[in-house]
């Protein structure tokens, strides 16, 4: 682009060359002039007017900033309303978990009380509260609007809550899966289904005819009956014994062991990990028995327990025995 500039008393005409790129600095430079000249005129006649109470303007700039502060305070209480009744939902399902919390406590066997810590006042609690009043109190409920400092109070107190709520469901948890572990590790599962053909204690000996001393539950069944784990634990024995025949000896820990004798088949090796229900053997006719069956047992600290007091921790489990005594 060409400008050419002349002069009536002058003969000699000068020619300006402007490219794009000038053209374009010229005019942001012009738009930032137009800028700067708004701000000054606004900062002259608006502030000015607002401070030195002008008329006309003055009552604009009031009416103008009004509005602004109106609606902005309204933005702000709405918000403030909704965040008040998030914080109340919030403490109303805090309350259910409390309430809930003592109920479990109760179940596992945990005092609240001695875990919970106390609520601490606040420094200036003294100072700050006045004396309450005597004498009766009533009237209509009339809610306010809670300011920035007691909402940040209220978020605070519900968060900590929050916390220990937390701890406390993670030591009831804990507890619970302790109690669980337990569960499965006490012998309450039958390892065969079916009646008792002969219980624990003295007996005439099936064989040679005299009293003796019977140490577990005998289980008839058909050979080949699956046996099962009657709780989880590792395989401490799986040999053949002159008296049991082929046996296995499961160690449920705290000295707690069940043997299962007489089998016809074994289906795990010393060292097993096996869980409550597995099928580990088979019902059999070995060693010094007169039919097939299991003879099941229950050692604690190698002593020979009453195997149907352990079934009978079941709920609503029987002890059902045979007519025919087992052998």
């Amino acid at each position: 682009m060409q400008v050419l500039v002349t002069h009536e008393g002058s003969q000699r005409t000068r020619v300006f060359r402007v490219n794009r790129a000038k053209l374009a600095l010229g005019l942001a430079a012009f738009v930032l002039l137009v800028m700067a000249m708004s701000g000054a005129v606004y900062h002259f006649v608006f502030l000015t007017a607002a401070r030195e109470g002008w008329p006309v303007v003055s009552q604009l700039v009031k009416l103008i900033v009004r509005d602004e502060i109106a609606q902005r305070d309204r933005v702000m209480r709405d918000n403030l309303d909704a965040m008040a009744q998030r914080v109340g939902e919030m403490h109303a399902k805090l309350v259910r978990l409390e309430a809930m919390g003592d109920r479990v406590s109760g179940l596992v066997g945990v005092k609240v009380e001695d875990i919970r810590p106390l609520p601490t006042p606040p420094a200036n609690a003294a100072s700050a509260a006045p004396a309450p009043a005597r004498g009766g109190k009533g009237g209509p409920y009339v809610p306010a609007s809670p300011t920035l400092a007691e909402m940040d109070g209220w978020l605070s107190a519900l968060d900590a809550s929050a916390d220990q709520h937390t701890d406390l469901y993670t030591l009831f948890e804990a507890r619970l899966l302790e109690a669980r572990l337990k569960a499965m590790m006490v012998p309450t599962s039958a390892p065969v289904i079916g009646p008792i053909g002969s219980g624990f204690g003295f007996r005439a000996d099936p064989i040679s005819g005299r009293a003796a001393l019977h140490t577990g539950l005998d289980f008839p069944a058909d050979p080949g009956t699956p046996i099962l784990a009657a709780a989880g634990g590792v395989v401490i024995v799986a040999e053949t014994h002159p008296a049991y025949g082929h046996m296995i000896e499961i160690d449920h820990g705290n000295g707690l062991v069940t043997r299962y004798a007489h089998c016809s088949a074994l289906h795990v090796a010393q060292g097993a990990l096996v869980k409550r229900g597995q099928k580990i053997a088979e019902v059999g006719n070995s060693g010094r028995s007169t039919g097939p069956h299991l003879h099941f047992e229950v050692l604690l600290g190698d002593r020979p327990q009453d195997p149907a007091r352990f079934l009978a921790l079941v709920p609503g489990a029987t002890m059902e025995f045979a007519r025919r005594p087992g052998r």
